[in-house]
């Protein structure tokens, strides 16, 4: 941890944080980040594949974590993600580079593959596999009470969160996450209500790296964070009209990620219908892993990763 750097780097008219990891004439790969984390999720990673011969590059998105954040968060939306992580690796000088990505980060993932086709070298995601534009909408339904229902509607998860201070709310997205069922709350309650204060953390987790989240997300709240990727979910891949992802691409899921039990998602995850779209993938489950897959289990998924790039280390040669 204490060799990766920090830097901001000035794009699209944002003041971008950066970390990063390696030598810079090696391979690189570039990991984004979910919800509730920042580049700090990535740490294990970043190390391990720095330690493999690798050059790790972790940004804060637009609005999280230290990156500044739009001028109007309500306007925010997936595309300035893809064209942020594209002007990321071209003020770097960085031609091409392996994509890692976790939750809503993997949709940026694919939606930069599909745009940029000629900077990516291959995709690993966590808990997300490519779904063509108009999925969400078309083909899953969701409970009213599901977190994901309720921040969508401006104002509601605002007033929820804003009850509590921005530690406990990352702490209590952590512990709910974690669980195998759905976060879900009653008519009558708030999703923050589904965690009591004395719910302990996960072990694979420190009350020290919960307070990193909490102190990172001081800086912006959450305006950004609920407008991407909760109200703009609609919006993913949409400028592109026959999707087709060319590169390689590994999906790591735990096997108790609450994700398997949104309506549909495990019948499309187990089908292998994402190989309409992605002609080269696998998808890999993890036994007892969880939503933070990669950080419950990070030296199982590191190998899977590493193996990954090994296989395809040449893909980033050319």
């Amino acid at each position: 941890m204490d060799q990766i750097t920090h830097k901001f780097i000035h794009v699209n008219g944002l003041k971008l944080h950066v970390a990063e990891i390696g030598s810079e004439s090696s391979p690189v790969v570039i990991f984004l980040h979910g919800f509730p984390e920042i580049w700090y999720t990535w740490r294990h990673q970043m190390v391990a594949v720095a330690n493999a011969g690798f050059r790790a590059i972790a940004p804060d998105f637009r609005g999280y974590g230290l990156s500044d954040a739009p001028s109007e968060p309500e306007k925010a939306c997936f595309a300035d993600l893809v064209n942020d992580t594209a002007s990321i690796l071209d003020s770097l000088a960085i031609s091409k580079a392996f994509v890692v990505a976790k939750d809503f980060g993997g949709w940026v993932a694919y939606a930069f593959a599909l745009l940029h086709p000629h900077k990516v070298a291959g995709i690993i995601t966590s808990n997300v596999l490519f779904m063509p534009p108009g999925a969400f909408t078309d083909h899953f339904v969701f409970p009213e009470g599901f977190y994901v229902s309720r921040w969508q509607t401006p104002g509601r998860a605002e007033a929820d969160f804003g009850r509590l201070d921005v530690k406990s709310v990352v702490r209590n997205i952590y512990i709910m996450f974690c669980q195998s069922e759905m976060p879900i709350a009653a008519e009558n309650e708030e999703i923050m209500d589904l965690v009591k204060p004395s719910t302990p953390l996960p072990s694979w987790i420190t009350e020290e790296d919960i307070a990193t989240y909490g102190t990172l997300y001081e800086k912006n709240g959450f305006r950004t964070a609920l407008q991407v990727p909760y109200r703009t979910m609609h919006t993913v891949g949409s400028e592109v009209k026959d999707p087709k992802i060319e590169v390689p691409t590994l999906v790591i899921i735990g096997e108790k990620d609450y994700v398997m039990n949104v309506p549909g998602m495990e019948e499309y995850i187990r089908s292998d219908g994402v190989k309409k779209f992605v002609a080269n993938h696998e998808t890999v489950f993890v036994a007892n892993g969880c939503h933070f897959v990669h950080e419950q289990f990070p030296d199982h998924v590191n190998k899977l990763i590493l193996d990954f790039l090994d296989h395809n280390k040449h893909l980033a040669l050319v």
